[in-house]
């Protein structure tokens, strides 16, 4: 537990520096999908670590040892971590811990208001047109979800461009990338480190809607042409909470569909699946370590009462309470010379 406890924070570290620029030369769609795994792997190893070395601290409190029925002065003398660490993990875990929830709660709202604003769209076609001069072009998630252009937007581009920016709003609702914008903010909410992903991941979002339109239109000049003109044409008009194809760091997107397509790497997905692994497998290992240590502490504290227990019996009390008998329930203790005491 003494190193294995730490690893996953290691590979945090390590993929939120080096996941968001390897993610932007893969291709959009497993690049979002490597994106989400890595997130929740790293959040819950992260929240594992910090909870295991918070438990070193915890475990100590004498009130909590008894509870447990676990040695204090036995887990101290095993205890590879300072209290000073325990104590701030465990400081660093409630504020995490309140981070999330706040998220969660500031999702729930955002999902909401977006399902009750494509709820209210007039029509039931999935085109629905704003008669509004500034221009607008986003996806809103619902059931079914609804793409929502302001006329102002559509006369800003030609038949094909509007092709594509409708293609590009479709990709959003049919990947359901709203789905993975909540996993990269809620998982950077319960770690800090992730932040860099949930801001690549968004781009990467873009970048997959804008690689499909390019294959709805068959032209990825024109996918570029109405990816730039759009967002020029929404240069200061204020952005909707929602999927919209003015998104993401737009040049990076218009050099990426003026260029060939991404091609298909796969070495860096498979690093990236050995970190998670050795993630897993450490806490895995910590944890496994933890339980043991609090095994051994309990054993201890049994063979201290046993110890107790034969010493009392071996004196006259005058109780008539049946030999061996421990209301603690932790061991039984013999009291006949052809059963001697064994201690675990």
């Amino acid at each position: 537990m003494l190193i294995s406890v730490y690893i996953p924070f290691l590979v945090t570290a390590a993929l939120a520096v080096l996941a968001p620029p390897v993610a932007h030369r893969l291709p959009p769609r497993p690049a979002a999908l490597a994106l989400a795994c890595a997130a929740l792997v790293t959040a819950a190893g992260w929240a594992g670590s910090l909870a295991l070395l918070a438990f070193t601290g915890v475990a100590q409190i004498p009130e909590i040892a008894e509870e447990g029925r676990w040695s204090v002065s036995a887990l101290r003398s095993q205890d590879p971590v300072y209290a000073v660490v325990a104590a701030v993990s465990t400081l660093v875990l409630a504020v995490c811990v309140v981070s999330l929830g706040v998220a969660a709660v500031r999702q729930g709202r955002h999902l909401l208001r977006a399902r009750r604003e494509c709820a209210g769209l007039p029509g039931q076609t999935e085109l629905a047109v704003l008669d509004d001069d500034v221009p607008l072009a986003f996806a809103l998630p619902g059931s079914p979800g609804r793409i929502v252009v302001s006329r102002g937007m559509l006369r800003r581009l030609d038949g094909a461009e509007r092709e594509a920016l409708l293609a590009h709003e479709r990709a959003h609702l049919r990947g359901r990338h709203h789905v993975f914008q909540s996993v990269w903010r809620l998982t950077a909410a319960l770690n800090p480190l992730l932040r860099p992903v949930a801001v690549a991941g968004n781009f990467v979002l873009e970048r997959w809607a804008d690689e499909e339109a390019a294959e709805r239109v068959g032209d990825r000049t024109v996918v570029a042409h109405a990816v730039g003109r759009a967002a020029l044409a929404s240069a200061g008009a204020a952005r909707p909470a929602a999927l919209a194809a003015t998104g993401g760091v737009v040049p990076q997107r218009v050099r990426a569909l003026l260029a060939p397509p991404p091609a298909r790497r796969s070495l860096p997905l498979l690093v990236g699946g050995l970190l998670l692994a050795v993630c897993c497998a450490s806490l895995a290992n910590a944890a496994s370590d933890s339980d043991r240590m609090l095994d051994s502490a309990h054993w201890a504290l049994c063979s201290a009462q046993a110890t107790t227990t034969t010493a009392a019996a071996a004196a006259p009390t005058g109780h008539d309470d049946a030999p061996g008998h421990r209301p603690d329930g932790c061991c039984a203790v013999p009291d006949r010379p052809d059963h001697p005491e064994r201690h675990v």
